[in-house]
This record gives structure tokens, sequence and C-alpha cells, in this order.
């Protein structure tokens, strides 16, 4: 940090009286060194992150800071007032300014350091000392963490060194173990535990104060609270078993938490990140409180338990499985909203709809077929995004935003030479790859504040366009095309058996990866704007496999409703209307209860479906929409007799499956009323059920596989 401030970078007598003016003032210094290179372009960024939000701290302090293409090198400036300038705080004017520069694209290690400055102003002798020094280089030193600091007043802080050990050394204030350190067994029980993130639009400054803040907070209440700090110099995500064992969640955030789903179902205080800086210890209650209550937060809509999955340990395997799973789930979008579109097309304007004239040329406002083509070009457009966004997200489930440049252009070159979706594959892993060995090589400093927005897109995409042109592009064409001959020289027996196996995969996980293997196998066939007939078909049997498992749960709900319990019936009612809609998911809760009975019915059931589907040559030339979209279907009276066969087939297997199973002696139906006794320490326990069925015993839960 010895080259970001200096004593030509203090002012220790600002006579600015408004926060424009201070930072005018201070960034004349910077740029007197020539840190700055355009002194307005770099106060107008300024002036647009104080315009996001004001930068005053409570306890005296303003901190405007902006990341800027007009900075040379990470700069520190600090000023002291002795009347005070406004910069938004509650508690009044700011006498202590600091307006922190960094380039655009600043290096990790400086970024490290201006972290752990913004955790130092947290610390109140730190700020005394500044408050009581009064000549310009101890300041630079004191804030430098300089061993002349200690001349400033022997307060035993300065630095970054000293934030460190204030965090780290000793037991808090209340004598509990420090943050992360379980209690012996015969003491206490284990204090409440938090876990929290903490990020800022420019993740500069608040994102690191916030933290410290809220770590101050967590000793002097007597928790163990571990905190994420998603800022500009990149971050460690919280180890999945520390999740797993928190007792509640802290976000103070300005921008989006990243894998924000990661934190569902805990009882969670979602705020912005100055309320860590100015309350932490309201945000403590809260979240405690919160608990009390039992108030959790849900899951977000589409994703799956397989998904969530912690990456602490995991192997190779698994972390492949999830980088195309990235991609994939950014490209499902696309894919439903260009193939919806391009069906509609095709249902108002009929299959000559894609030799219409450009709509720019040609569009009749009082026409169908002008707006079936309308519908159709858009579509099309759509279309075109598939396999850029499939490379570009992989490479960005890899190697995160440097990822995305290489990866979307590796995309468009598979599209240029027409290796289709295998080529979006390969280019997706390939950006990934080529990004992350770029990131390992030392690189001078003069060229790390242009790391991120010059030296690696421009390296790693010439990479990938080399080998996507030169090496490896036609062998992945070649392959794409003989994979499109095959699907096209499909019938009969092989056409069925397709089919049928298509139906297994479709409902094994129930949305999870197997499922979207197929279903990517699938939309990828359609993901053109003149798809086959063999393509069609196989889109047709996906969807029409991935529809059983929740209408099989629901028929079978309704038809012995005893078999289930009374939550389970009301998921079913539930899961008409998901399986209508092709979502599969709605037969997880039956899957999670009970495995092995309902999935393997399901896959028996969803494979009669594909296999079905497949012999009555039915089409789809949507990738999604369920019945919503049988009038876009080939044949659609018997692909809707394909979906029935299946449902019966899965709804009549779990029927008899769980009807095999014998309760434990005694116990009532799932459901049903009786009582049932149970030895306790002090007796005899009677319990009562209420359902339809009767029943005594001494057993009380129905056994389950």
């Amino acid at each position: 940090m010895s080259d970001m401030i200096t004593a030509d970078l203090v002012d220790l007598d600002l006579s600015a009286d408004t926060k424009e003016a201070a930072a005018r003032a201070l960034a004349e210094r910077m740029a007197a060194l020539g840190r700055v290179t355009d002194l307005d372009g770099f106060l107008a960024d300024v002036a647009a992150r104080e315009a996001q939000m004001p930068t005053g701290l409570d306890g005296g302090i303003g901190i405007p800071h902006c990341r800027s293409a007009h900075v040379t090198e990470p700069t520190l400036a600090f000023g002291r007032s002795a009347h005070g300038i406004d910069f938004g705080a509650v508690d009044g004017p700011a006498d202590l300014i600091f307006l922190i520069a960094a380039p655009a694209g600043a290096d990790d290690a400086h970024l490290t350091i201006l972290s752990a400055l913004a955790r130092q102003l947290m610390n109140t002798e730190f700020t005394d000392a500044l408050r009581a020094v009064t000549d310009a280089e101890r300041a630079a030193a004191l804030i430098r963490g300089d061993a002349v600091a200690a001349d400033a007043g022997d307060t035993g802080t300065g630095g970054t060194e000293g934030a460190a050990t204030s965090r780290t050394d000793g037991d808090g204030a209340d004598g509990s173990a420090p943050a992360g350190t379980a209690a012996p067994a015969d003491e206490t029980p284990r204090p409440f535990r938090i876990v929290a993130v903490t990020s800022c639009p420019t993740g500069i400054a608040h994102t690191y104060m916030a933290a410290e803040a809220l770590e101050n907070a967590g000793r002097d209440a007597g928790v163990d609270l571990v905190v994420e700090t998603q800022g500009s110099a990149g971050f460690t995500r919280l180890d999945p078993a520390v999740i797993e064992a928190a007792d509640g969640v802290i976000l103070a955030h300005d921008v989006p938490v990243r894998d924000k789903d990661r934190f569902a179902g805990k009882p969670t205080v979602d705020t912005g990140v100055k309320a860590a800086v100015n309350r932490p210890a309201d945000l403590i209650a809260e979240v405690r409180a919160k608990a009390a209550r039992g108030e959790v937060t849900a899951a977000a809509p589409g994703t799956t338990p397989v998904e969530r999955t912690g990456e602490s340990g995991e192997g190779y395997g698994t972390k492949l499985r999830k980088w195309l799973m990235s991609g994939v789930s950014y490209m499902v979008p696309f894919v439903a909203a260009g193939g919806l579109l391009i069906a509609l097309g095709f249902a108002i304007g009929g299959y000559e709809v894609n030799k219409a004239p450009s709509v720019m040329d040609h569009f009749a406002w009082g026409q169908a077929d002008s707006w079936a083509a309308l519908l159709f070009q858009i579509g099309g457009v759509a279309f075109g995004f598939l396999v850029p966004v499939l490379a570009g997200y992989i490479a960005y489930g890899m190697a995160d935003r440097p990822g995305l440049v290489p990866g979307f252009v590796g995309g468009s070159i598979a599209l240029t030479i027409n290796a289709g979706f295998l080529g979006g594959l390969a280019a997706g892993l390939i950006s990934g790859a080529v990004v992350l060995a770029v990131q390992r090589i030392r690189i001078p400093a003069a060229l790390r504040g242009i790391m991120p927005v010059v030296v690696i897109p421009l390296i790693s995409s010439a990479v990938v366009g080399f080998l996507m042109f030169v090496v490896i592009g036609k062998p992945i064409a070649s392959a794409q095309q003989a994979m499109t001959d095959w699907l096209g020289g499909l019938s009969g027996t092989n056409a069925v058996l397709l089919g049928a196996l298509l139906g297994l995969m479709m409902c094994f996980d129930l949305g999870g990866p197997v499922n979207k293997v197929a279903y990517t196998f699938a939309t990828a066939g359609i993901a053109v704007s003149d798809p086959s007939d063999a393509a069609m078909k196989i889109m047709a049997a996906a969807m029409a496999a991935g529809m059983v498992p929740p209408l099989a749960m629901a028929l079978a709900t309704t038809v012995r409703g005893k078999l289930f319990t009374a939550t389970e019936r009301e998921n079913g009612k539930a899961a008409w209307v998901l399986g209508a809609s092709f979502i599969s998911e709605g037969a997880i809760p039956f899957a999670a209860a009970d495995p092995l009975r309902v999935i393997p019915s399901a896959m028996a059931g969803g494979a009669v479906t594909g296999a079905l589907s497949m012999a009555f040559d039915a089409t789809l030339r949507a990738p999604h929409g369920g019945i919503f979209v049988v009038p876009l279907i080939g044949n659609p009276l018997l692909y809707l007799v394909a979906v029935a066969a299946g449902v019966c087939v899965s709804a009549g297997l779990v029927v008899l499956l769980k009807g095999l199973r014998r309760p434990a002696a005694g116990t009532p139906a799932p459901g049903g009323p009786g009582t049932a006794t149970r030895n306790t320490p002090t007796g005899t326990e009677a319990e009562t059920g209420t359902g339809t069925g009767t029943g005594t015993g001494t057993d009380q839960q129905p056994v389950t596989a």
C-alpha cells in the first residue's frame, strides 16, 4: 500500500464546503501526480457513483470512490475538514474524507488492500488517531500501516495489519469464542450461527466495511458470524457445510447476490449494504427474531436440489455437469421463446411461412400471413442466440465473467462453421479452460490494470477462434452432420426404442441432470430454422414423457387417496396443472417421500409414452408448453393417447406398489384416524390421528423405503 498514498495525497486542512468540491480538491492532488489522466472525466465517474448511493458513513466518514478509465493506478487521497462536509450520512457531516480511485480493471491485490482499509475505518482507535495527527507524512503512514504511525499516538492500530489482528486474535468482548470456533462440550451450548453476504456497486469500500461491522457486532452479541464479501477483488464462496449449519442469513447488498439460492430455507434478512454498516446489531437481532418465529425463505423457482449442491470437494465429473447445466439453464429460455414464436408462425401462416420475405421488405397490417412471418422471423432471431449463449455461459460457469467474451465468440464461430450444438459445447469448455490458463500466467504489474477488459478477452478470443476455425471445428461439424443424418434415418423399431429411452431419462430425476440431458438433446434438434421430421418427433416424445410423472401422481391420489397423506393429496391437485404444463418437477414431493416406488413407476410410464409418441409419428416444433401447444403438434389425438397411456401405466404401478406395502402392526393407513401408543420414560403415551381408517398399535409411522 506504500505506493497508493503518500504525503502529497493528504490534505489535513481541507477547505471545501461541498462533497463535489472536496472530491475535486483531492482529485487534483491525484492528477498532479499523474494518477488521474482526465480530471473532469474522473470526477464525472465519482459523481455517477455518488448518485447511486450516498457514500457518507456514520462516525463522520465520507468515502467517495469509483472505478474509472481515467485512473492509471489504484490511488487513495485523504482529507480532513474542520467544519465537516455533508456526504449524506444519517448522523451528520463527515470530517474524514477518503477518495478512492481504482482503474477500470484494477488488479485483485490492490483491491484487497483497499478492502482492508475499508474495514479499518470501522476501528474507532484508527479514526481517532487520524483526527489527532498533525503531519501529512504521519497521516499517510498511519493509513499505510507503517511503523512511523506508532508516533501518532501509539494507538496500537494503523493499517491493515492491525485490522487483521483485531479481527482474529483473542476472545470476543463477552468472553465467547471467536467466530468459527466451537465451544467446548462442557461449557454453554454453541452460539447462534449466522452467514452473511455483503456487496456494493463498485465492490471497493462498503462491501468490506459492512463485513467488518457485522463481524464486530457478531462478537458483541455472542454469535458465530461468517461473511462472504462479493467485491471487486472477487469472492470465495462460503463452504456449503457452513451454510448448512447456519441458523440465519444476512444479505446486505446493493447489487444482486451471486448464487443466492444457496441460502434458501433459512431465516433471512435481506437489506441494503449501508444498513449493515450503520446498524449491524439491529440486523443480527432481526435475523434471530425470524429464526425464533420459524420464518424461512423459499427456494428459487425452477431449480432442483441437484442444482443447489455445494462446491466443496467436488470431483471433475460433478464440476463438468454443473458447467454444462449453467449453459443449458441460460439457453432454455431462448429455446422456449424462439420455439414458441416459430411454432405460432407455422400455426398461423402454414408451413410455407419459412419462405416468406423479410417483414422489413413486406408487412401488411391486415394480413395474417404477415403477422405469421413476423412471429416466425422473431423466433428465428431468438434461435440464433442459442449456441452462443450455450457456449458463453458454459465458459461463465467455469471462469466467471472473463469467460463470457471468448465463449460467445466461440459459440458464434460454431454457428458459422455449421458445428451446431456440439460445437457450442466444445467452444464453451475450451473458452473456460483458456481463460483459466491465462489467469495463471504471471503478468507484469503495468498490465494488471487492463487484464479483465483487454488482455484476457483479446488472448482468449484469439486462441478459441483459432482452435474453432482451424483445429477442431471441422471434425465437430462432421460429427454434428453425422448425428443429424442418423436422426433423419430413424424409423420403425429404432425410433420406438429411442422414444422409450428418452422417456426413461425424462422421468428418472424429474428436472435433474439426466432429465436435462434428454431435454437438451431434444431441443438441440429443433434449434434450427428448418428442423427435420425426426428432430420434431424426438421433441414430441421428450415433452410427452416429461408430462407423465406429475399427471400420474395426480391421478393416483384421486383414485386411491387413502394410500397418500393429506399433504400428498393436496400436492396431487396442483400436479394436474403442473403436469399439463410440462413441469416434471411437480412429481418431486412424491418421489422425495417414496422414491423406490414413485420413480420406477414414473419411468415405466414415461418409456411407454415416449415409445408410443414415436410410433404414432407425432411431431412438435415448440420446445415447451404441454397441452397448451397441442394445436401445434402433428397427430395431436394420437399424441394425447400416448400421454394418457403412460399416465395410466405410472398411476397403476404406483398404486399397486403402495398397496403391497405392509404397514407395521397396528399402524393406521396414511391420513387415516386411529390411536397408536409408544413407550416413554414415564409410561405409555397415546397418539391420535385423523382421516378415514382405523387401527391401534405400538408403532406410530408407516414403514417407507
